[in-house]
């Protein structure tokens, strides 16, 4: 097993492993990894067995620490239709040896959640496992299975049919700056946060992968009340920023677009994912939050990190 660190010589042969992969999905392009390239020191690998790419590791390192990766929501092996059991262990194998040598110590991974496979790729899971990796963080994510819906509750159908008196209007937008203004008071009053993306970097990425980020945003009388950056995956369409103003709550305004996306948008998809619902790397649960999700008929999936010893 050939084990390569990645550099921009690298480039097509990433894009074009992850573009025919079994698990990966437009964040592990280099173009979306490295619109933040400057916060991140780089040290991805490539995998080749028998001079052919198997599997590839999006990764940075800080101190003694290998982060799989600190950046993105996900960012575990990422492999392709000939991945199999044995062949993983190899990989890992390779992969251990590869940081050993190097000094570091620790790889923190984050598993790719299993909805955005495109067929099954938990090889990686069981590699973990023969190598006494660390289960240290459970995040709780809240989906919809949209070929097989749980219904809306009582009270979430009542809000429904008021909202669509208030004269909303519903659909795809490109006012990145207004939608931002918006996550950052959201944000800043009922977490004391600031959001991972700016408006700039947003509409970057925006045309860099039009195919797959997308605002849509509920207004009234030419005022944004509402909106929902989906980040769309093969599988899944996934909440990244959702927002609403004072008034956008008041009238129904997020919730009306919210069931336009699950309910006329996004049908085609096997998941419609909220995001997560826990802080405090996954020991505090927000009910409220995860209580609305679950009014739409989300239920739970976990995201899981591990902590593997460079042995």
């Amino acid at each position: 097993m050939e084990v390569v660190k990645y550099s921009a010589n690298y480039k097509d042969a990433w894009d074009a492993f992850v573009s025919t992969s079994k698990n990966g999905t437009f964040l592990l392009y280099r173009d979306y990894m490295e619109y933040h390239a400057e916060r991140f020191e780089d040290h991805s690998l490539l995998f080749y067995k028998n001079g052919k790419l198997v599997a590839l590791l999006p990764a940075n390192v800080v101190g003694l620490e290998v982060q799989s990766h600190g950046g993105l929501s996900y960012g575990g092996i990422v492999s392709g239709a000939t991945m199999k059991a044995q062949l993983m262990l190899d990989v890992f194998d390779a992969m251990m040896q590869y940081y050993k040598e190097l000094g570091f110590e620790t790889i923190n991974y984050k598993a790719i959640p299993h909805i955005y496979h495109q067929q099954p790729a938990d090889e990686d899971l069981y590699a973990l496992f023969r190598n006494k990796a660390v289960f240290y963080r459970r995040d709780l994510n809240t989906v919809i299975s949209l070929q097989n819906r749980l219904p809306y509750n009582t009270l979430r159908k009542r809000r429904l049919k008021q909202a669509r008196q208030q004269g909303i209007t519903l659909g795809q937008s490109h006012n990145y700056k207004a939608f931002q203004t918006i996550v950052r008071q959201v944000l800043a009053e009922k977490y004391s946060t600031t959001p991972a993306h700016t408006a700039a970097e947003m509409q970057l990425l925006a045309s860099r992968f039009s195919g797959n980020i997308k605002l849509y945003t509920a207004e009234k009388e030419g005022n944004m009340l509402a909106g929902i950056l989906i980040y769309e995956t093969a599988t899944v369409a996934h909440c990244q920023y959702i927002a609403a103003t004072p008034e956008g709550q008041s009238i129904g305004a997020l919730g009306l677009l919210t069931d336009h996306l699950i309910s006329a948008v996004f049908t085609h998809k096997l998941y419609f994912s909220f995001g997560v619902s826990t802080e405090q790397q996954g020991q505090f649960l927000n009910q409220s939050l995860v209580q609305y999700k679950e009014s739409y008929g989300a239920r739970a999936l976990t995201h899981d990190f591990y902590s593997l010893p460079v042995k």
